[in-house]
């Protein structure tokens, strides 16, 4: 724990990455006087902007240079004045993960064991262990074992991540780039392809007809949960799914029966994300992922009352935590930058396997929800850097983005893809 270590430990290292989780992390933090030390490899990230932000550091791409950002990841965590690191994306959390030994005399590790972080970045051994849990799951089958393309299907990736420590064909860490892939119903896919595409041998899955997606948050401790959070998301990126713009937080007690499960079997240690989709027949929550991380809307997760940065580093410093913390239900919350998205993606994007919803009710579903739940990641008059620069980010992007396909989008169903970024 950071009490064992030097009194003067107080820095708290986290990674200013494209999205709010890190800006929420220096807001939480930051407002207790608690220093954060940011580090990127982009040249302007929103969280360089905040007054929160006590230091930043320019660090490698762990996408392209994982050996030169893990040294200078693990290089930081070895100061004296370093509390412990925050995960949040996979590559933080795998670098952390396979350097718990060489880091626990200096930093508090709250983070999983590598086998354990390999059962939640396998897809197989992810499911197996909510099969053991008895957490429902979409029929998913090895690519190889599959032969029956009758029904509409989703083609995944079965590993989050390649990692030697994951399979002998991987050589180094790669995050995986390809996300879920649409199938219609009667077409077969060229299996090589997949293969070549995915870098390794994909899972096929049932579809689940809904974008109707719900997420169990936690932090545990050896197994114990000491804080859950759970919301429903209204509003994606894109109007067929992915990263959150617009959810709401619910209390559900199947849903949080079904995330607890899963982690208690998974014997869990630091963060979770547990993704699930509500089957519009059964009603039941089918897990499609989980990300041992910190994940893009936790900005609303503090506004609902449920501080996760605090939270970490009182378990990190070790501080007692006597209850988990409650949190107001039926509120919402926005990124700005997403529900812009999702405007864009309603304008302007086809997706053969979900219907287009209405451009005129879409703008006023999203300006009727700015009125009645202001609450936003990235926007607060009191720290106003990291909302106008990702403003500024978000420009530069649609004008690329534009640039690139000289207009309108149509995605063919092999394009489509259900996630496009991490959540």
């Amino acid at each position: 724990m950071c009490g064992d270590l030097q009194e003067s430990a107080q820095n708290v290292v986290v990674p200013a990455i494209d999205a709010a989780s890190s800006v929420a992390c220096m807001r939480s933090l930051g407002k207790r006087g608690i220093r954060t030390i940011a580090i990127s490899e982009q040249p302007s990230p929103p969280g360089f902007e905040s007054k929160f932000c006590t230091e930043s550091h320019g660090v490698p791409d762990p996408a392209s240079e994982l050996g030169a950002y893990e040294e200078a990841l693990c290089g930081l965590a070895r100061r004296d004045d370093v509390c412990t690191v925050i995960p949040v994306r996979e590559a933080d959390v795998y670098v952390l993960a396979r350097n718990t030994d060489a880091l626990t005399d200096h930093v508090a590790t709250v983070w999983p064991s590598i086998p354990t972080l390999g059962s939640v970045q396998d897809r197989v051994r992810l499911f197996d262990a909510a099969r053991a849990a008895n957490v429902s799951i979409p029929e998913t089958t090895a690519l190889d074992d599959w032969s029956d393309w009758t029904d509409d299907l989703v083609v995944k990736p079965r590993y989050t991540v390649h990692a030697p420590e994951y399979g002998s064909d991987f050589s180094d860490f790669r995050p995986q780039e390809q996300s879920a892939r649409y199938v219609p119903a009667g077409i077969e896919p060229d299996r090589d392809a997949l293969v070549d595409d995915f870098g390794h041998a994909p899972l096929v899955q049932e579809y689940v007809p809904t974008s109707d997606e719900y997420a169990f948050f936690a932090l545990y401790r050896d197994g114990e949960a000491v804080a859950t959070f759970q919301h429903r998301q209204r509003r994606a990126w894109k109007y067929a799914g992915g990263p959150s713009a617009y959810r709401e937080s619910v209390d559900i007690p199947e849903l949080d029966a079904a995330g607890r499960r899963l982690l208690d079997e998974l014997e869990w240690h630091g963060l979770a994300m547990v993704e699930f989709l509500r089957d519009p027949t059964t009603g039941e929550f089918k897990l499609m992922e989980v990300n041992p991380r910190f994940w893009t809307s936790l900005p609303f997760t503090v506004q609902a009352g449920v501080d996760f940065p605090y939270l970490y580093w009182q378990q990190a410093t070790g501080y007692s935590i006597p209850r988990e913390p409650t949190f107001e239900v039926g509120i919402g919350g926005h990124l700005l930058r997403g529900e812009l998205l999702h405007l864009h993606s309603v304008f302007s994007e086809t997706y053969p396997a979900v219907e287009r919803p209405s451009r005129v009710k879409t703008v006023i579903d999203v300006a009727a929800s700015l009125v009645r739940h202001p609450r936003f990641d990235y926007l607060d008059p009191d720290d106003p850097g990291p909302f106008l620069r990702d403003s500024r980010n978000l420009i530069g992007e649609l004008r690329s983005r534009e640039a690139e396909s000289g207009g309108g989008r149509d995605h063919r169903p092999e394009q489509y893809e259900r996630r496009t970024v991490e959540p």
